[in-house]
C-alpha cells in the first residue's frame, strides 16, 4: 500500500488532514510527523502510524520519510528559520525518494507585490526548492482561515471589531475544509503539477463579519477601519506580544490589499459541496455569550 506522510501533524492544519485522510483511506497507509511522541499522544487514531521527526533534524526527516510516496508538507510556524527548515525537509523527500509533495501555501491575488513578514517571502523560496528538487509537487494556496478570526479580533464586541482591513472582500475559508481538500488531493494523487487556490465560494468584508456577529449576539457590533500603530496598541493592550500583533495586523493589510477577495470555485470542486460560509461558522467559534 501507498504510504501518505503529513508534516506538522500535530499542529491545526495537519491534525485536520490526518483526520480526514484516516477516514477516506481505504488502500493506503497514513502516518503522521510529530517532534515528540508526548506531543501525539491522543492525537490520531490507532491505524495512524506516528514517525518523530523535526524539520531542524535532517537526519530525523531522513528516517521518518523512509517508503514514503506523498508528503502532505504543512509550512512551519512563523518567527522561526523557515526558509532553512523547509529546505531540510524538501532535501529529505528527495533522498527518501518521494514521489509526490503537496505544500501548503499562501493565495496570493493575480501579480501582487504585497508582502506579509514571515509568510510570502518563505512561500517564494520554497516553491523555488520544490521546482529545483524534481519532485512532482502540488501547491495549495490557502486563504486566511476564518478559525484565526477570534485570535485577531479579539471578543470586544462593545468597543466594535478594529482591524485594518478596509472594507475588501475576502474569500475566507474554515481550517477543517482546507485540510479536508488537502486529504482528498492527497488520495487522489493525480494533481501532481497543479496549484489550487483554495478559499471559500462567498466573500465577506469585515463589515459583514460584524453584522453577523451582531445576528449571533444581538447587539449593535461595528466594524471601524483602524491605523496600523491602533491596531497593534489594542491588541498589545489586551495582552498580544507587540510583535505577534504586527504580523496580525499584516494579514489585515492583505485583505484590504485584496489578496484573498478572488473566488476561484477549486476548494468547492474538490470537496463536492460548497464550503462552510462564514455565515454559519463564525457564530461557532466567536465566544458570542462575551
Amino acid at each position: 500500500m501507498p504510504t501518505i506522510l503529513v508534516t506538522g501533524a500535530t499542529g491545526q492544519l495537519g491534525q485536520g488532514v490526518v483526520t480526514h485522510l484516516s477516514r477516506r483511506a481505504k488502500n493506503s497507509t497514513i502516518a503522521a510527523l510529530a517532534r515528540s511522541k508526548d506531543k501525539a499522544v491522543g492525537l490520531f487514531p490507532g491505524h495512524v502510524e506516528v514517525r518523530l521527526g523535526d524539520y531542524a533534524d535532517p537526519s530525523s526527516l531522513a528516517s521518518a520519510f523512509k517508503g514514503v510516496d506523498t508528503l502532505v508538507f504543512i509550512s512551519a510556524n512563523p518567527f522561526t528559520d523557515v526558509v532553512s527548515l523547509h529546505k531540510n525537509v524538501i532535501e529529505a523527500a528527495v533522498d527518501a525518494g518521494v514521489k509526490h509533495i503537496l505544500y501548503t501555501a499562501i493565495q496570493r491575488a493575480a501579480g501582487s507585490t504585497f508582502e506579509i513578514s514571515q509568510v510570502t517571502e518563505w512561500d517564494k523560496a520554497t516553491i523555488a526548492e520544490l521546482e529545483k528538487s524534481g519532485i512532482p509537487h502540488t501547491i495549495l494556496r490557502n486563504t486566511l482561515y476564518m478559525d484565526a478570526l477570534p485570535w485577531m479580533l479579539g471578543n470586544d464586541f462593545e468597543g466594535g471589531l478594529l482591524a485594518p482591513a478596509g472594507h475588501t472582500k475576502a474569500a475566507l475559508a474554515s481550517r477543517d475544509d482546507l485540510a479536508e481538500a488537502a486529504a482528498i488531493l492527497a488520495l487522489d494523487g493525480s494533481s501532481a503539477g497543479t496549484s489550487y487556490t483554495l478559499g471559500g465560494s462567498t466573500t465577506v468584508s469585515l463589515d459583514d463579519i460584524a453584522t453577523i456577529i451582531g445576528k449571533a449576539t444581538s447587539r449593535d457590533v461595528r466594524y471601524i477601519d483602524t491605523p496600523v500603530s491602533t491596531f497593534v496598541a489594542e491588541r498589545v493592550k489586551a495582552g498580544t506580544p507587540d510583535f505577534v500583533a504586527a504580523f496580525m495586523a499584516e494579514w489585515f493589510q492583505a485583505v484590504a490589499a485584496g489578496e484573498f477577495s478572488e473566488v476561484t470555485g477549486d476548494l468547492e470542486a474538490i470537496l463536492g459541496r460548497k464550503p462552510v460560509t462564514p455565515e454559519t461558522f463564525l457564530p461557532l467559534i466567536f465566544d458570542v455569550n462575551v
